[in-house]
């Protein structure tokens, strides 16, 4: 016997997640109709449900999420870029795709009262926000010109709690530079993995703990130098440079990555 029975105010409603195949503006127009069956038989209604469960199959990304809602939700790196902010603007900067190109201001540093007596807290950081632990990574090239031009990333408590590492030129030589400060500044050198080429590096929070680490290919790090950070209180992360005895020079940073 034929069930005729009225489905009445029945509603498909579906949440589709983004898709790069361009499925989800034909998705889009189904759920428009969003298979509203008013006056529709169970018979019709089951058929058009088996149609757009074809559809789902054949573009299961409009339709499924990872499965699991605690893991880590992937952003574009350009979209991280964009949601950083400026403390102490450069001359200038500019992003295209998951690049960003910085020239610094003269005079510009980050140090705080060791060997020198003086406070510096003008250069160029490029940030936003961070809980708990992480991990933060860059690739890093620079022209750098002047003594102590300085490339690289940021890890900022406060202005009396801070690190930064990358890539300096001391006494015309590349080296690859790490500063802890906890009130006082304590710097370390060691030679940069290249003397003309793009550096990794990589900050690694983790407990009551800052690693700093460099590669020159992004997978085979080196760890540069490990040190206390105070646990428990959020983080500005993000890349730094800065012009403490030049004219300013260009900077660029690109595969910009925070794991949180």
């Amino acid at each position: 016997m034929r069930d005729e029975t009225q489905v009445s105010k029945t509603r498909l409603r579906f949440n589709p997640l983004p898709c790069r195949t361009g499925c989800a503006e034909i998705l889009q127009e189904k759920i428009e109709r969003e298979v509203e069956i008013m006056g529709t038989t169970r018979r019709e209604f089951v058929t058009q449900l088996a149609g757009l469960s074809g559809f789902a199959l054949a573009h299961p990304v409009c339709f499924l999420g990872s499965g699991n809602e605690n893991e880590e939700e992937e952003r574009p790196k350009s979209d991280l870029l964009r949601r950083m902010k400026w403390m102490n603007d450069p001359a200038s900067s500019r992003i295209s795709e998951d690049q960003i190109t910085v020239r610094t201001r003269p005079k510009t540093d980050f140090w705080r009262k060791t060997f020198y007596g003086y406070v510096t807290d003008n250069g160029h950081f490029y940030h936003l926000t961070a809980t708990g632990d992480f991990t933060l990574e860059a690739r890093i090239m620079g022209n750098y010109h002047d003594l102590y031009d300085q490339a690289g990333l940021m890890v900022r408590l406060d202005a009396e709690n801070w690190v930064k590492c990358g890539t300096e030129l001391v006494d015309g030589v590349r080296h690859a530079s790490v500063v802890f400060t906890r009130e006082f500044s304590d710097w370390s050198t060691m030679n940069d993995l290249s003397s003309n080429g793009p550096v990794w590096w990589r900050a690694v929070r983790a407990k009551d703990s800052l690693e700093t680490l460099c590669s020159l290919d992004g997978e085979k790090y080196m760890s540069v130098r490990q040190g206390y950070l105070p646990p428990g209180r959020a983080a500005e992360v993000g890349i730094m440079c800065a012009s403490p005895e030049g004219n300013g020079f260009e900077a660029t940073f690109d595969g910009l990555r925070l794991t949180t």
